[in-house]
């Protein structure tokens, strides 16, 4: 079954189901399944993590180029808080995460060099400098950084 598995995984995945369903437990390809099951957990992760930095990077975009806002980060921020809200009803497991220090790091690392890309500054704090209720605030919004150089 791991050259099935290795060869077509969709083809693969229906036959895993077919046998659950049919109660072939004998049959089930269990490391693959198990590695598929799991992968699928990292993937919510990931997901949260580019969520999170596209908002955090909007917000930093917003702060550092207020002569740039517009309504389409506006809306950009709006949507990323809608879709995290979302995200965690769906899993709320993940909600652990936004008291995991590890986890925020990551997060802030991809922020910072998404914005570096998106505004060609590289100014922005080594740590993300508003709390989790700001973040998530659908009325909140930084102000201006007046000592940007």
């Amino acid at each position: 079954m791991t050259a099935q598995y290795e060869h077509d995984i969709v083809a693969w995945a229906n036959e895993q189901a077919r046998l659950l369903r049919a109660g072939r437990f004998d049959l089930i390809d269990i490391e693959n399944v198990a590695e598929e099951i799991e992968d699928v957990g990292k993937s919510e992760q990931r997901e949260l993590i580019s969520r999170m930095a596209v908002l955090l990077a909007h917000l930093l975009k917003w702060q550092y180029q207020p002569e740039r806002r517009g309504n389409s980060w506006r809306r950009t921020i709006q949507t990323q808080r809608k879709r995290l809200v979302i995200a965690l009803g769906e899993t709320p497991s993940l909600r652990a995460r936004f008291t995991d220090i590890a986890w925020w790091d990551k997060v802030w690392l991809e922020t910072v060099e998404q914005a570096i890309q998106d505004t060609h500054l590289d100014i922005f704090p080594e740590i993300c400098p508003w709390t989790f209720d700001e973040i998530m605030d659908e009325n909140w919004l930084p102000e201006a950084d007046v000592d940007k150089k």
